[in-house]
């Protein structure tokens, strides 16, 4: 629900007919950068803003830390956060403790580096964290997930029984679109997107089920594949794949609904939110909106073709989304359900008001600084961790205002 407005409150306390608040404009109102491009069905694109804004107040719990690519919350309320450079760190109070030795190898060349990190469902128990990271190899590079323990003991933290559980394939040598999120099921399956490499060479290989390329994997804690991924018993294809035809995701999470969710980036133009289902395309490079960089057509140029699904809500201008949340906490009563994002590009964090699979309404926390990734707190504060290109890291707590 959306608080009502003084005038409609005042109609109703009088027992008058409430009169209609019309949504706003929608936030982007640049020309799309695939002018001629249509969307699919009504409300694909440039979602009004509700009636009324939800006011929000930030401030800064931490500052001046390394350039961060993710956090999370362990289940005693303190930050566990990856920083690019390859090292893990716990925040107390704000404050980063030591990196957290037993690390792998990291190649941070580009936008590789040390990437997202999530806790396991038995931390409590047994101290599992998973971790993804640019894998270096001997002849390139790939994305990778390794499994460890976080052992704490007289003051220290580090971890223990590293093991990478995923390995993507091939091995390429270049430095961007790695993905990665990584989200832990209740079940313990685990979800990672993997980005197809950006480059011409191997982002075809999107298409193709011979490679990990611009997929969604879908595997057990032990790395095996998850029971019921679609293709497993198709002869040359990856058995960890569970959707194709994805460009770079770096925002995914599980919805209300219990189905994994994302949003990947697109061109210029073109940034997709998606719900991705077993064994289907969803078309990069071959269908998509938006332009190369160049301002060339990608590909074709086309928007929609049969056996390709379309993105449930598309973005162009890009907002150049990474990390991602449903918010399902108390202090924000009108928000429960939506969709919040991380905007690079837009400097702000996206709430995405949804009505099943559709896209109600869009609004903007303003932060005047790229986010990186977006967490909701054990009390219900929505948490942004921010960034400079190659500077440090803030992180933001964003609660209602007043």
């Amino acid at each position: 629900m959306h608080r009502l407005s003084v005038t409609t409150a005042l109609a109703l306390c009088l027992g008058l007919p409430a009169l209609a608040q019309d949504p706003r404009p929608p936030i982007d109102r640049q020309d799309p950068n695939g002018a001629d491009q249509v969307p699919a069905f009504e409300g694909q694109t440039r979602a009004p803003q509700p009636p009324e804004p939800t006011r929000a107040a930030m401030e800064t719990v931490a500052e001046g830390l390394p350039h961060l690519w993710a956090m999370e919350f362990l289940p005693d309320g303190r930050m566990i956060v990856t920083a690019k450079e390859g090292a893990i760190h716990i925040l107390t109070d704000g404050v980063p403790g030591p990196a957290l030795e037993g690390m792998p190898e990291v190649d941070t060349r580009g936008q590789g580096g040390l990437l997202d990190i999530a806790v396991g469902n038995d931390f409590a128990q047994t101290g599992t964290i998973f971790f993804s990271f640019s894998e270096p190899r001997a002849d390139g590079n790939g994305t990778a997930l390794a499994k460890a323990r976080l052992v704490e003991d007289g003051g220290t933290a580090r971890l223990e029984d590293v093991e990478t559980i995923f390995s993507q394939q091939p091995t390429y040598d270049g430095d961007k679109h790695f993905g990665s999120r990584i989200v832990v099921a209740p079940d313990d399956v685990i979800w990672l997107t993997v980005g197809e490499r950006s480059d011409d060479e191997p982002r075809v290989l999107a298409q193709d089920l011979t490679t990990h390329f611009g997929k969604v994997i879908r595997i057990n804690a032990d790395g095996t594949p998850a029971e019921g991924n679609p293709f497993v018993s198709e002869d040359g294809a990856m058995p960890e794949i569970w959707s194709l035809g994805h460009r770079n995701t770096q925002s995914a999470a599980l919805g209300p609904d219990g189905r994994f969710w994302m949003i990947e980036h697109g061109p210029k133009g073109g940034d997709e939110l998606n719900r991705p289902e077993a064994g289907l395309n969803y078309g990069w490079p071959e269908v998509t909106y938006g332009i190369e960089y160049s301002g060339d057509p990608v590909g074709d140029g086309i928007t929609q073709r049969a056996g390709t699904q379309q993105p449930l809500y598309y973005w162009d201008p890009v907002i150049a989304p990474s990390g991602m949340a449903f918010y399902d906490g108390d202090l924000f009563a009108d928000l429960d359900g939506a969709i919040l994002v991380g905007g690079l590009v837009t400097r702000d964090v996206r709430v995405l008001h949804m009505e099943g699979e559709r896209v109600l309404y869009e609004e903007s926390f303003p932060l005047e600084a790229r986010v990186r990734d977006v967490r909701v707190g054990p009390e219900g504060a929505i948490y942004a961790v921010t960034e400079e290109r190659g500077g440090p890291s803030t992180i933001v707590r964003i609660t209602p205002e007043g």
